[in-house]
């Protein structure tokens, strides 16, 4: 009895709405409500402060979280410790990533992981927004490029660098800009953003830049550049096999922003389990 409604209270409390902690419990809202309620009454406190737009925990609420919380914790350890003990992991992985990448390093080495790990279910959901992991219920998620959401806890998988790059046939035709400012005598390839990160004298700058063209997708500007259209601004993992070939050649490397990372997060109030940690470490070992 003592049990009861401490998982919907916690979630309540994390998610500030029991509408996204019914979601997330994989429960009716008016099950998560009646679960609170009657925890309220046992203990004789007003756990949450409640109006139409937000719910928030009272003084006693937040005292009685932080030691909920603790014990949800050490239930979370003790799984597992019984699960590492089982000689395949198993349970379920729900992941996020950015359309390309996630197509092109991500879901191919998930492949491989479950080939190996045959008890794991997985899904994984694509795309370029940046989606909330608690309210979506994501154990993980791939993210590009500088974080900024400090509510979750990274770790580095590998690093991606950005160039600016063109074909020879367009190099002999128009010239090879060797100066930021010559950028404007040239036609760039634009993807969703009118403007390109540099490095000019050691600080990062943005530089509006204009073209004809302008798509929503890498694949397509790399295949503009590589028909002499116009100079792009792309990561490596788009352009690495042009640039071996020869078929795309780097420009104004001397202004190339530093090597942006790629991270796995989670919300820093989730211990990994033992199935999401084995993932993070596969794709760091091969990612890297």
């Amino acid at each position: 009895m003592q049990w009861e409604g401490i998982s919907e209270f916690v979630n309540v409390a994390e998610t500030e709405s029991f509408t996204h902690a019914s979601k997330k419990l994989a429960i009716s809202t008016a099950q998560v409500s009646r679960q609170v309620n009657a925890l309220e009454q046992r203990l004789n406190i007003k756990l949450f402060y409640r109006t139409t737009r937000k719910v928030s925990l009272t003084e006693e609420g937040r005292i009685f979280y932080q030691h909920c919380r603790g014990v949800l914790d050490g239930l979370d350890a003790a799984e597992r410790a019984v699960t590492n003990l089982q000689s395949k992991p198993q349970g379920k992985i729900k992941l996020t990533a950015p359309i390309t990448y996630g197509e092109q390093h991500i879901l191919p080495l998930i492949n491989d992981f479950m080939m190996q790990y045959t008890d794991i279910e997985v899904t994984a959901y694509l795309s370029n927004q940046q989606l909330d992991l608690v309210d979506e219920g994501f154990d993980l998620a791939i993210r590009l490029g500088k974080l900024s959401d400090s509510s979750m806890m990274a770790k580095k998988l590998a690093e991606r660098t950005n160039h600016v790059c063109a074909s020879p046939a367009y190099l002999d035709k128009y010239g090879i800009p060797h100066s930021l400012s010559e950028l404007n005598k040239h036609s760039c390839l634009l993807g969703t953003r009118d403007y390109w990160h540099f490095s000019d004298g050691g600080k990062e700058k943005n530089l509006r830049v204009a073209g004809k063209l302008r798509y929503n997708s890498g694949f397509g500007l790399v295949d503009a550049a590589l028909k002499g259209l116009g100079i792009v601004q792309l990561p490596d993992y788009y352009l690495k096999e042009h640039l071996e070939k020869g078929s795309l050649i780097t420009l104004l490397d001397n202004y190339k922003v530093p090597d942006e990372g790629i991270w796995a997060i989670y919300p820093q109030n989730r211990h990994l389990s033992s199935k999401i940690r084995l993932l993070v470490d596969y794709l760091l070992a091969h990612l890297s």
